[in-house]
């Protein structure tokens, strides 16, 4: 296998260690995902070096202009603070010409801007609970389209930003408590679809022409209190204590009804 030199890139504040040690499992956390791709790359025999990316992107450029990359790992969901920004940065990548991995510029707008990958699933009558927007500096109506319970976020946020149990309604006056929260709190529109309960399963997809569907990956939590939404708020995501708290485990999804 040829041995590839892979720039890769993360936030400022996520740039792994050369190695675990010394470091706590809280600390660990923080940066794993950072840390297992490229020790992954450089136990594969590849050439990885991390580079720490917050608002400039003359940082690529002149990494990328010394260190000379085959490809960039690209591990960025925000620049400059804002989460919508990372396709600019991908869109800077297809500019000078820089292979990378991950989304195009395209699919990272649209994974962004949730409504409207709503609508392009409905127009090809894929699948997708009832939703209303509610646009910041709006007067918040109730839709009647809707029924309870309905689940509150953010239009264009990812990571679970302003998701708790606490967005899950079953009131208009809880509703309007929580679209208020998410346009004074998150800054952005709110996102209201309908609540369905069930199982929390993950499909990921690689490729580009011809697709290679992973296993379904489920996330269980054992110890949630009885009648709690299970739903992977931005605690069940982020807070290692609150993990091993209410048993939160993944594993490959078993007992799948067919199709």
């Amino acid at each position: 296998m040829k041995k590839l030199r892979v720039l890769v890139l993360v936030h400022s504040d996520l740039v792994p260690p050369v190695s675990l040690e010394g470091h706590s499992e809280k600390e660990i956390a923080e940066w794993k995902t950072e840390f297992d791709v490229t020790a992954t790359l450089r136990e594969m025999g590849h050439d990885a070096r991390p580079l720490g990316v917050w608002d400039d992107l003359g940082v690529i450029r002149s990494t990328i202009d010394e260190f000379k990359p085959h490809v960039c790992f690209n591990l960025l969901e925000e620049f400059h603070g804002q989460a919508v920004y990372d396709q600019h940065v991908v869109s800077y990548l297809e500019l000078i010409k820089q292979q990378y991995t991950g989304c195009n510029p395209r699919g990272l707008l649209l994974a962004h801007d949730k409504p409207l990958m709503k609508k392009i699933l409905t127009y090809h009558r894929i699948a997708t609970p009832k939703f209303a927007v509610f646009p910041m500096q709006k007067k918040i109506v109730i839709p009647q389209k809707l029924s309870y319970p309905m689940l509150v976020k953010s239009a264009t946020e990812e990571a679970s930003l302003g998701i708790s149990q606490a967005s899950v309604v079953t009131s208009d006056d809880k509703l309007r408590d929580r679209v208020a929260f998410m346009h004074e709190q998150i800054k952005t529109d709110a996102l209201v679809e309908q609540y369905i309960d069930g199982r929390e399963l993950y499909v990921g997809v690689l490729g580009n022409d011809r697709l290679q569907t992973l296993p379904v990956w489920e996330m269980t939590f054992a110890n949630l209190p009885p009648g709690a939404p299970r739903i992977a708020t931005r605690k069940v995501k982020w807070d290692y204590s609150y993990q091993k708290e209410i048993g939160l485990a993944t594993d490959e999804a078993r007992d799948l009804p067919s199709g």
